[in-house]
């Protein structure tokens, strides 16, 4: 059965590295043996086609030393022929030559016929029909001779002259390879495979029980692991853990208090809808099937306005799960023109303004920035609404936007929202950005999310609101600034 990969053993883990860095290691040594034996090999080559032209200059010089001994004249050759007359006096440069590598080099005279007249027996009878020299190799005792003959004229007339040497590099260079190269690099590659696979296991233990730690925890917990416990080279990995598991528990947190607060915000308004609609059911059950009902206006306006505050509520709790989701995934913003924003929501609210005989108002300039248009309407949306709702009826309410820019500084971008409406106290600013509180004395219908969500919203942008004293110190004025974006000047 094949494991899933949770659940492969950690020395899975471990193989695998092992085997990447084995082939790590492997790979360049391999290569520089191959180039190792390559380099041998033109070196073998060149040292022996040295050794040749050394075999070809010698040749001469044995001719040279072929000698005529007269019946009754003294010499001491180095060698006699088995027919008489014919003896060797070698030169000074040819006996050296066999004298430095005595047992591996010898020679050879044979006349016209391949006869051999003087030299060693085991060489080959080599009959060249040309002036010219001719190479080959012979095996000979175990070793590789290499062997020139050539036919040259000699004081005994023209004889067939040979020279062998066993120490040829060329001859030998296999040997040297194995014994020099090849060998000490596979014993270098298992000790190098033995140590690799003991400091792999070794230095990845911390990793594994980093692994275990993380695969055997509970998914609801959530807590930092301790980083200092860890190497310095995990700590960084244990760090963004930590990270995750923080950014994880601040959302599922967020979450959890969504669902407790939707329950129980919208337990109320529900409950009276259910009422009105059993109560409505009720009565009905005392008609027949076919007798009309009738309904007073005032219970309509009540249902009517029990449905519109259920379905602002929700869609307020959507807003402000949207903006948690969005300040804890970090998604990617867009450029929104700020201005065009506010005379949008102007036009929404001209209507809402009227019926309470507001003065409802723009003053805008070009001003753009960037992050999510649906959020940042959702945010202007409850501010002036806010203001229409707890603004006494005719007042003033007045949206603002604008940009300034400095020469060599990002440029900043705000929007405001002033009413002259009862304002709210200092001591109070801090918490009415909590969600569903709402001040003491407060007549106007609301769930107190307006300001909660307007705040979650703008710290998803990275900024704050500011609630700050209206005109002459009445009212409330609420101002966000932001990192705009430069004009381009055309």
């Amino acid at each position: 059965m094949a494991l899933r990969p949770e659940n492969r053993p950690a020395g899975g883990l471990i193989w695998g590295l092992q085997r990447r860095l084995l082939m790590l290691l492997f790979l360049p040594l391999g290569l520089v043996g191959l180039f190792s034996v390559f380099f041998n090999y033109q070196g073998a080559g060149t040292a022996a086609l040295q050794q040749d032209q050394k075999l070809l200059r010698l040749v001469p010089l044995l001719a040279d030393s072929v000698v005529v001994v007269q019946p009754g004249e003294s010499v001491e050759p180095a060698g006699l022929g088995e027919e008489p007359g014919v003896a060797l006096l070698l030169a000074p440069q040819v006996d050296e030559f066999l004298k430095a590598r005595d047992g591996f080099a010898d020679y050879g005279l044979l006349d016209a016929n391949g006869r051999l007249l003087l030299g060693a027996r085991w060489l080959p009878t080599v009959l060249p029909t040309t002036d010219s020299a001719e190479f080959l190799s012979v095996v000979e005792g175990g070793i590789t001779y290499r062997v020139v003959a050539q036919r040259s004229p000699t004081a005994a007339g023209e004889l067939i002259l040979m020279l062998a040497d066993g120490s040829d590099p060329r001859q030998h260079w296999l040997d040297t390879v194995l014994l020099r190269l090849l060998l000490p690099n596979v014993l270098l590659m298992l000790v190098a495979a033995i140590g690799v696979t003991w400091a792999v296991a070794r230095a990845l233990r911390p990793l594994i029980d980093l692994r275990e730690a993380v695969e055997h925890r509970s998914p609801r917990d959530l807590s930092p692991i301790d980083e200092h416990s860890a190497p310095t080279e995990v700590r960084p990995l244990v760090v963004a853990l930590n990270r995750l598991f923080s950014l994880v528990n601040d959302q599922s947190q967020a979450q959890r208090r969504f669902v407790a607060d939707a329950a129980h915000q919208l337990r109320t308004p529900l409950a009276g809808l259910q009422a009105q609609v059993e109560a409505w059911a009720q009565a009905a059950k005392a008609l027949g099937p076919s007798d009309p009902m009738s309904l007073r206006v005032e219970q309509v306006l009540r249902l009517r306005d029990a449905t519109r505050r259920t379905s602002q509520l929700a869609n307020q709790l959507l807003a402000l799960s949207r903006a948690d989701s969005v300040g804890a995934d970090n998604h990617p913003m867009e450029q929104v023109d700020l201005q065009a924003l506010c005379e949008n929501i102007l036009a929404m609210y001209l209507d809402a303004a009227a019926e309470k005989q507001m003065d409802l108002g723009i003053e805008s300039a070009p001003a753009q920035t960037r992050g999510s248009a649906w959020l940042l309407r959702e945010l202007l949306i409850n501010l002036v609404d806010n203001a229409v709702r707890y603004t006494q009826p005719g007042g003033r309410i007045t949206l603002r936007c604008g940009q300034v820019e400095a020469a060599g500084e990002v440029p900043l971008a705000w929007i405001e929202v002033e009413d002259d409406g009862p304002g709210i106290a200092r001591e109070e600013r801090a918490r009415v950005l909590q969600r569903f509180y709402r001040l003491q004395g407060t007549q106007a219908d609301g769930s107190g999310l307006g300001l909660a969500i307007a705040d979650e919203i703008a710290r998803a942008h990275r900024t704050q609101l500011q609630l700050l004293d209206g005109a002459a110190g009445r009212g409330l004025r609420v101002r966000l600034a932001f990192a705009g974006v430069a004009a381009v000047h055309v």
